[in-house]
């Protein structure tokens, strides 16, 4: 009697070392499957992130055009330069004038702004100035919208719907300065995510 008893209150080394190695077997693959639900949450959270800077991106340009003014500029030159001027225009991609710029500290300013953007080092950069007219010491305020992007391309449409690589298009000539195009398509190039338009 007892030895049956003695039998009967523990484990053998045997058992001990079987519960080990299954309470082993599962963990390894419990953390398995939490490393690659912790994977998959990473890689949620990244996209996600992007398609917001993407959708941030796309509303401010889309903005910023519909509210273009036909309303050219002096450089710091003092060179009369057009309302809209795009394409490879050395770093600037587009620059135009814009309404809209509002005022709350109803400082003397108009509610025009000199609105550009550029692509610098894989990311797409929205400048801005305070003023319309530019001057040499006057910095503009850099906002960067999309990061690790390939290429940014705009196309202009003019009145007869004629896709144009830049503008002002140098049929315009005179009438140049202060004319814009119908509608501006935006295309992105991302890594990974192929075109935007």
């Amino acid at each position: 009697m007892n030895s049956n008893l003695r039998k009967a209150k523990g484990f053998t080394l045997l058992e001990l070392l079987i519960s080990m190695s299954v309470f082993a077997i599962l963990s390894a693959m419990a953390y398995s499957g939490l490393q690659v639900v912790m994977d998959t949450k990473r890689h949620s959270e990244i996209q996600a992130d992007r398609l917001v800077e993407l959708q941030t991106a796309f509303m401010m340009i889309g903005r910023d055009i519909e509210q273009t003014v036909s309303r050219s500029v002096r450089d710091g030159f003092g060179d009369v330069q057009p309302a809209m001027q795009g394409g490879e225009f050395g770093t600037v991609l587009l620059a135009f004038t814009r309404t809209g710029y509002t005022n709350f500290l109803n400082k003397p300013r108009s509610s025009l702004q000199r609105v550009a953007y550029r692509v610098e080092d894989e990311e797409l950069k929205r400048l801005s100035w305070p003023m319309v007219d530019q001057d040499f010491d006057q910095d503009p305020v850099e906002r960067v919208l999309v990061r690790n992007i390939q290429k940014v391309e705009f196309r202009y449409f003019d009145g007869s719907d004629q896709a144009k690589e830049q503008w002002p298009d140098a049929s315009f000539e005179d009438e140049s300065v202060t004319t814009l195009p119908k509608a501006i398509e935006v295309k992105f190039t991302l890594e990974g995510m192929g075109d935007l338009r």
